[in-house]
């Protein structure tokens, strides 16, 4: 039984991808329905209220329901659709109109585009991307429908490795069940060794320089990784991780363990893990927990929390100076 199409729909947002992926698959369901007689697209200058409108108004040949998809109604203004306010109102039965808007900033779609859908019983889409901070719950959520188990470290730590777009999340999600099953339970450390990538690779050697009290060269680092595009919140994640475990080791030091020990505790290479138990001795537990307080404010600061002045980029170097300095 073929679907029921309602007479008109806006698929309006932010998330441009999930947009993209409404409008194609719409617009196979169009012509399979209808064939290319039934179908039109309206599109780049061509979508404009008064062509639509004129469109609406127009008889048409075609047999069965008449599409039509009209791209790009984020820049039109509401002094321009009175003559399509009108064609709405009298809509055929047999037509269904598709608007799509991909807003960003002040492009949005006209409120007068919505009241006049809502009139001709149409139905209205928002395709929004999450904030950074829901990401974390919302692809725990996702895996769990995938049959994944994730922590929520390793949430944290796939939004942080693969960014914030929810399709790549998502593709990362279908990759890890492919590789491991339904029934898999996952932590952040896995994650981070299944979807390396150049950033982390990066953002260690920060967390090194911070930790090994060189202030110049964590700053150049930061300077260099900045300028390759890499985004605040993934440098924090690494860096607070780092700072972390240095925490750990130094408060397992003081508390009498050998640093065998240590090192036996610590999931990395040798080489690496006598390098940061050497730094967690030398800062101390005390420092290092004033440390992981510096990366929590700046963390808060990339958020928009900041009480102080500057750029993120600002706030983010003063923090680097108080850890290493």
């Amino acid at each position: 039984m073929p679907p029921a199409f309602k007479s008109a729909y806006l698929i309006h947002g932010d998330d441009h991808g999930r947009i993209a992926q409404r409008r194609a698959k719409l617009r196979e369901l169009a012509e399979a329905q209808s064939g290319a007689q039934g179908f039109e697209l309206f599109e780049g200058d061509a979508s404009s209220p008064e062509t639509v409108a004129a469109a609406l108004n127009a008889m048409t040949f075609a047999i069965g329901r008449r599409f039509i998809i009209v791209d790009g109604v984020e820049r039109w203004k509401e002094k321009d659709l009175d003559a399509l306010e009108a064609a709405m109102a009298q809509i055929d039965p047999d037509t269904t109109i598709s608007f799509f808007a991909r807003e960003d900033g002040r492009s949005k779609a006209p409120k007068r585009l919505h009241d006049a859908i809502k009139r001709a019983g149409g139905e209205i889409s928002v395709q929004e991307n999450l904030k950074p901070w829901e990401l974390p719950k919302w692809v725990t959520q996702q895996a769990r429908a995938y049959g994944l188990g994730l922590t929520a470290e390793a949430a944290r730590a796939l939004v942080n490795q693969v960014g914030e777009r929810q399709e790549r999340l998502l593709r990362e999600l279908e990759k890890l069940v492919l590789e491991f099953g339904p029934g898999t339970d996952l932590d952040a450390e896995q994650i981070q060794d299944l979807t390396a990538s150049s950033a982390e690779h990066k953002a260690w050697t920060l967390a090194d320089a911070l930790l090994c009290g060189d202030p110049a060269r964590a700053t150049r680092a930061y300077l260099q990784i900045r300028a390759q595009g890499e985004r605040l919140p993934g440098l924090i994640y690494w860096m607070s991780s780092r700072v972390r475990q240095a925490h750990q080791a130094a408060r397992a030091l003081e508390a009498g363990q050998s640093q065998a020990t240590v090192r036996g505790g610590l999931r990395m290479p040798p080489k690496a893990a006598d390098q940061l138990i050497s730094d967690a001795r030398r800062m101390g537990a005390d420092r290092l927990r004033q440390a992981i307080e510096i990366i929590a404010d700046l963390e808060l600061a990339s958020r928009g929390g900041s009480k102080k002045g500057g750029s993120e980029d600002t706030v983010a170097l003063l923090a680097i100076q108080a850890i290493a300095g």
